[in-house]
């Protein structure tokens, strides 16, 4: 599903549809590019996080732990009861605390293979990478068919570079759950790498795939533009620009790449509003600089 719209200096279009292919997942996994959220048995998916940097923290978090603590107290030795707050203290920033809870969680329940990919997951936002690769190891072992761990591993090898490592990761996560946003993800993650290795074609189609299954995530249509760019298909990256635009207006890299796109094409007037509204959002946009030396400033 391609979401089209109108410029989105004016009036953003809205997604017309999500798919119904999000209704079958009962775990959601919120892996990106180097950081995520967390899952729990029976969560539901965000609309907008398909492939998401980081979980937003709702107004009523704190009155969420509360109740979430007061079934911990009565139920201290469930392990799901530790997994569920921890992923509560996780959306909340508070990754200390759901490592805590995560680390109670596998200490009660040694095979939790959710509970050890959300620690990994919760280690990755404090940059704590080393202990995340063990923690999936550590969920595989329980679960060999645990997607979510193999979604997060692959992530995690991609921003290392070991691409072959990540490209098998993430083929064995869209085997076992191609579907909802963890499905979106895991296509995006593996477009990435084919991107890097200048496959553009199967790259394209992975974000395709990423697109169809989450509609609202802004990043897969940055990176198909991208991919379209390096193809010589710049009418299409320009839609797939504005696309991410709408989804988040204040996303530089899309307004340089924006400019990018119209100057191939010879628009020097839409290139340079394009290029000065990435430099307004970051004055060191490289790309926006180096594209306003060209077509000239406003």
């Amino acid at each position: 599903m391609r979401l089209r719209g109108s410029d989105p200096a004016g009036e953003a279009a809205r997604p017309r549809a999500i798919s119904a292919r999000r209704a079958a997942l009962p775990l959601v996994v919120l892996v990106g590019l180097g950081l995520a959220g967390c899952e729990t048995a029976g969560s539901v998916g965000t609309v907008g996080l398909g492939v998401a940097e980081v979980t937003p923290r709702s107004k009523d978090t704190s009155v969420n732990i509360a109740s979430l603590s007061d079934v911990v107290a009565r139920n201290p030795r469930d392990a799901e009861a530790y997994n569920t707050r921890g992923a509560a203290y996780a959306r909340q920033g508070d990754f200390d605390k759901a490592v805590g809870d995560f680390t109670k969680a596998v200490a009660i329940d040694p095979n939790n293979a959710a509970a050890y990919t959300n620690r990994a997951l919760a280690y990755r936002q404090s940059g704590r990478n080393d202990l995340a690769l063990a923690d999936f190891n550590h969920a595989l072992q329980a679960n060999p068919n645990h997607a979510p761990a193999y979604l997060g591993r692959g992530n995690l090898l991609r921003v290392q570079g070991n691409l072959d490592g990540a490209l098998s990761d993430l083929d064995q996560a869209i085997k076992l759950n191609s579907e909802g946003q963890q499905g979106a993800q895991a296509f995006h993650a593996r477009g990435l790498i084919h991107q890097k290795r200048g496959d553009q074609p199967a790259a394209v189609t992975d974000f395709d795939n990423a697109i169809d299954r989450d509609p609202f995530a802004a990043a897969p249509y940055q990176a198909r533009a991208q991919s379209l760019t390096a193809q010589g298909k710049y009418n299409q990256a320009i839609e797939d620009y504005n696309a991410a635009l709408n989804v988040d207006s204040k996303n530089a890299e899309a307004w340089a790449g924006l400019g990018v796109d119209y100057e191939k094409l010879g628009n020097r007037a839409k290139a340079q509003e394009s290029y000065n509204r990435a430099k307004t959002i970051d004055p060191d946009n490289r790309v926006a600089g180096d594209g306003l030396s060209r077509v000239g400033r406003a």
